[in-house]
This record gives structure tokens, C-alpha cells and sequence, in this order.
């Protein structure tokens, strides 16, 4: 992956639980990284099947490889939320993920 292709500053967060002063569970969200990526909005809709549930995919993001990346994640970017639904190592050689995203609204 070429550095230039990689245009957009996205920051990638995960889920953290926490208890409130009623004893319940509240989610926020972490920061795992700041990271250079290339995003685009994806022409039609994709939709990927799994045990009679569909989801919309809006987005494609690509990134170098880090490890740890999971669906339970999500990437924001600007003021945008990008929910990640499925994480490809492109090739399996541990040098490009692709990420799946449906935007939140």
C-alpha cells in the first residue's frame, strides 16, 4: 500500500465499560490508535448474510496491518462514526487490513 493512498487521519476506538453511581453499565468508548487510512463510500449496497441477519455496508477503509483490530470496534472520522462489521488481512500477509463499515446515524 502506498503511503499517498493513505489520506484520511481516522482514530480507532473500542468499547469500555464502566458502572455509574446507579450500579449500571455504561459503554465509552477508548482510544487504541491514531492511524492514516484510505476511506470510500461504497457505490450500491453490500450486504453480507450471516444466520438470517443482514448488514448494510456504507464504507471501506484500508489501513496497514495492526493486530488487535476486531468487528467490536469502530473508526471515527472527522465527526463521522464508522461501525466495523468484518476485518480482512488483505493477501493474509499481515501488511493491509480492510475493514467494513456501516456508518452510525
Amino acid at each position: 500500500m502506498e503511503a499517498g493512498a493513505l489520506r484520511h487521519r481516522v482514530a480507532i476506538q473500542e468499547p469500555v465499560e464502566a458502572r455509574n453511581s446507579y450500579n449500571e453499565v455504561i459503554v465509552t468508548w477508548a482510544l487504541v490508535a491514531v492511524v492514516w487510512a484510505w476511506v470510500a463510500p461504497l457505490s450500491g449496497r453490500e450486504f453480507f448474510a450471516a444466520e438470517h441477519v443482514q448488514s448494510e455496508i456504507t464504507h471501506r477503509v484500508r489501513l496497514r496491518y495492526r493486530a488487535g483490530i476486531t468487528p467490536e470496534m469502530r473508526v471515527v472520522m472527522n465527526d463521522r462514526v464508522l461501525m466495523i462489521q468484518s476485518v480482512i488481512d488483505r493477501g493474509e500477509r499481515r501488511r493491509e487490513l480492510e475493514l467494513m463499515c456501516k456508518e452510525a446515524r
